[in-house]
C-alpha cells in the first residue's frame, strides 16, 4: 500500500528574490517509535536578487518534518521517498515549497495484532463516523475486542464472588455495549431474561463501552 503525505512550507529570504536559478531537495526522514516518521528536508540552490543581475546568491534551508501514521498501519519495512516537488516565488522575499512524501510498503495490521489498548481507544474514543472515515470495519473491531477480552481474561477472575454450588450457568461471555444497544435488545440477542442478566450486572444505567456479563444456561445433555 502507498500513501502520499503533502508538506507545504513558506521560506522567508533575507534578500529580494527575483528568480530561482537552481534548486535541489534532499531528506533524512526516518521511522521513529509509535508510528512516527521524523526528520528534515534540506533545500539549497541559487537565486537572482533582480532580473538584471548576472550574479547569483546561494541559499540553504533545513525544514523539520514529523509525520504521524495511524496506529492501524504497520511501519515495518516501509520505504520513504519524495514523490513530487515543486516551488513558487510568492513575492520578493518568500519562496513556497510543496513536497509530496511517498510512503511505500505500508501494511494494515491484522485485527489480532492490534493491542487491547489500541482496540479500547479505537472503539471508545472515536465515534462511529470517525471510524468509518478512517476506513475501520466498526463491527469487526468491536467483535475482535470482545474476543480478546473473552480469551485473555480468565472467567474465574470475573466471577470470584459467585457461589459455585448454586450456580445455574456453566459459561459466560463479556459483551461490550455498542451504540444503540438497550437492555431489551441485549436480552433478545442472547435469549436470556432480564432477571438473569440483572443477577450478574448493574442494569440501572448502561453506557457505550460498558462490559456486561452474559450467562449461558447449563444444558444437562452437555
Amino acid at each position: 500500500m502507498k500513501k502520499i503525505i503533502p508538506f507545504k512550507k513558506e521560506i522567508l529570504f533575507d534578500n529580494n528574490v527575483s528568480e530561482i536559478t537552481s534548486i535541489s531537495l534532499e531528506h533524512n526522514l526516518k521511522v521513529k517509535d509509535n508510528n512516527l516518521i521524523s526528520g528534515s528536508f534540506i533545500i539549497n540552490g541559487e537565486y537572482k536578487i533582480n532580473d538584471n543581475s548576472t550574479n547569483t546568491e546561494e541559499f540553504n534551508y533545513e525544514l523539520p518534518c514529523d509525520i504521524n501514521l495511524d496506529d492501524r498501519y504497520s511501519i515495518e519495512n516501509i520505504r520513504i521517498d519524495i514523490d513530487d516537488f515543486y516551488y513558487e516565488v510568492i513575492n520578493s522575499s518568500i519562496l513556497q515549497v510543496n513536497i509530496d512524501v511517498l510512503i511505500d510498503n505500508l501494511k494494515e495490521k491484522e485485527l489480532n495484532q492490534i493491542s487491547e489498548i489500541e482496540l479500547q481507544k479505537t472503539v471508545l474514543e472515536y465515534p462511529e463516523e470517525e471510524l468509518v472515515r478512517k476506513e475501520y470495519n466498526v463491527e469487526k473491531v468491536i467483535e475482535e475486542k470482545e474476543r480478546c477480552i473473552e480469551e485473555e481474561a480468565p472467567v474465574s477472575s470475573l466471577f470470584d464472588t459467585f457461589g459455585k454450588d448454586d450456580e445455574a450457568y456453566k459459561t459466560y461471555k463479556v459483551y461490550i455495549v455498542r451504540e444503540g444497544d438497550s437492555i431489551e435488545s441485549i436480552v433478545q440477542k442472547y435469549e436470556i431474561n432480564r432477571d438473569d442478566l440483572e443477577q450478574y450486572n448493574d442494569l440501572t444505567e448502561i453506557n457505550l463501552g460498558d462490559k456486561l456479563i452474559i450467562p449461558s444456561l447449563y444444558n444437562e445433555k452437555d
